[in-house]
């Protein structure tokens, strides 16, 4: 594995890039394709081409369903599912996909069989305790009998009774998500309620859910509790799930976050193609609010119209103080900004995150080594970062992307102002942006990528 030296801004960054589809409704809509059981062949169209697309599609193949995959535009991908009438027993490699690791496995309690889970070895230590626990209170059987994390068997009797069950979903939002999506499927539909000690993190995500859902014919409902601000309780009715022939799938704003910072950081102005216009009455997919209320905070101006999403930036980056927890995987990159933005005396703090220690990697940990190694001064709070002000900063040793998309993008994203900043493992960026490592110089460089 060698270094990737991340190519250093000579000016504002202009230009218009092609993200992606996004990851998260990638992988919902695969399944939810997959769980038609009605023998039908449906495509999602502009699915991320990525691993964890590739681990989704392989794990619906083991269950039972057909899957072709086939070039897509702007260098996405078109799958076909075709779903099966009846769900099968196999062995499912998750990688280090949590939406494979958290969705698949109420899925497999449906199967004829036992449904084996592993993955890659950090995926391992990756929390897992909320969906097998729901799991086993609607009587499936997983083993062994006190799993919380990877390798485990769900074992599958071909159906589930369904019902009202209590999880703890303080540490992802995918474990609702996971239990939703599979619900409708249950014979007595599904009641979930978070009992956890605070809010699910990252409910935009959840929304996201039962928007596509609710797309796919599932009626589903969501209340808020007496003393909580925030939806803690779901129900799915039991019935078909029928999503549309086609889904075509808006780009990732995850992954477009990184790109949009750039124009922050320069002083340019970078658009992400294809970015949908909202429709009235209808609930965005991703969170856009939320990540627009960030990069306005650092000095951003953000508009979408007919060409995309377009950020534009002054070079002047002001401190935040910011909640991330609906957007916590906007943390790497927010955090670069923040570093960033300590060079010119400002302060940030970021809070609302504790979750995200059990993502890809530790990435509060992470993020406090790597930007202590450049000379900045990062501390851990216990749900979040402060970045006090650092008049300088350089490398003194390569960027770590410890198997992290995220953490790889954001090291690439300091070197546009820190000259000699290397990552030392781009290629974890193949997990949602698979040609990060050519298209990042040529937007940087004013090449131009393909939009």
């Amino acid at each position: 594995m060698s270094t990737w030296s991340a190519p250093l801004a000579e000016g504002p960054v202009r230009g218009t890039v092609a993200v992606p589809g996004s990851k998260s409704i990638t992988n919902r809509a695969l399944l939810l394709a997959a769980l038609a059981a009605d023998g039908a062949t449906r495509t999602v169209a502009g699915a991320a081409r990525s691993r964890d697309t590739a681990l989704m599609a392989d794990g619906l193949a083991v269950l039972g369903a057909h899957t072709a995959v086939t070039p897509g535009r702007d260098g996405t991908l078109d799958v076909a599912v075709t779903a099966p009438a009846h769900l099968r027993g196999g062995r499912v490699d998750c990688g280090l996909a949590g939406t494979v690791m958290r969705f698949l496995p109420p899925a497999a309690a449906l199967a004829d069989g036992p449904v084996e889970f592993d993955g890659d070895p950090h995926a391992r230590t990756r929390p897992m305790g909320g969906v097998l626990e729901g799991l086993r209170a609607l009587g499936v059987t997983v083993e062994p009998a006190d799993a919380d994390r990877l390798p485990f068997t769900v074992l599958g009797r071909g159906a589930v009774e369904g019902g009202p069950v209590s999880v703890d979903a303080s540490a992802s939002s995918q474990f609702v998500s996971g239990l939703l999506l599979s619900g409708a499927r249950y014979r007595r539909g599904l009641a979930v309620t978070h009992r956890g000690p605070g809010a699910v993190p990252s409910l935009p995500h959840v929304e996201m859910t039962v928007t596509m859902l609710r797309a796919a014919g599932v009626t589903v409902t969501s209340q808020v509790e007496a003393d909580a601000a925030v939806p803690s309780h779901w129900a799915v009715s039991a019935g078909p799930i029928t999503p549309a022939a086609h889904h075509v799938v808006e780009p990732d704003l995850s992954g477009a976050a990184v790109y949009l910072a750039a124009a922050l950081v320069t002083g340019g102005e970078v658009t992400v193609a294809g970015w949908p216009e909202s429709t009235p009455g209808l609930p965005d997919l991703q969170p856009l609010g939320a990540v627009r209320g960030v990069l306005e905070a650092f000095g951003g101006t953000v508009t979408v119209d007919g060409a995309g999403l377009t950020v534009r930036g002054d070079g002047r980056l002001s401190g935040v103080d910011v909640d991330l927890a609906e957007i916590g995987e906007l943390t790497p990159t927010v955090t670069a900004l923040a570093v960033i933005a300590a060079r010119d005396g400002a302060r940030s703090r970021l809070r609302g995150v504790a979750h995200i220690r059990g993502h890809e990697t530790d990435r509060l940990a992470a993020l406090a080594t790597e930007a202590a190694a450049l000379g900045a001064r990062v501390a851990e709070t216990d749900d979040g970062l402060v970045v006090e002000p650092s008049s300088t900063l350089a490398p003194t040793r390569p960027w770590g992307a410890y198997a992290d998309h995220r953490m790889a993008t954001a090291g690439a994203l300091v070197g546009l102002v820190v000259p000699g900043v290397q990552v030392d493992d781009v290629t974890a960026t193949t997990k949602t942006l698979p040609d990060f490592a050519t298209d990042w110089p040529a937007l940087v460089h004013g090449v131009g990528i393909p939009a």
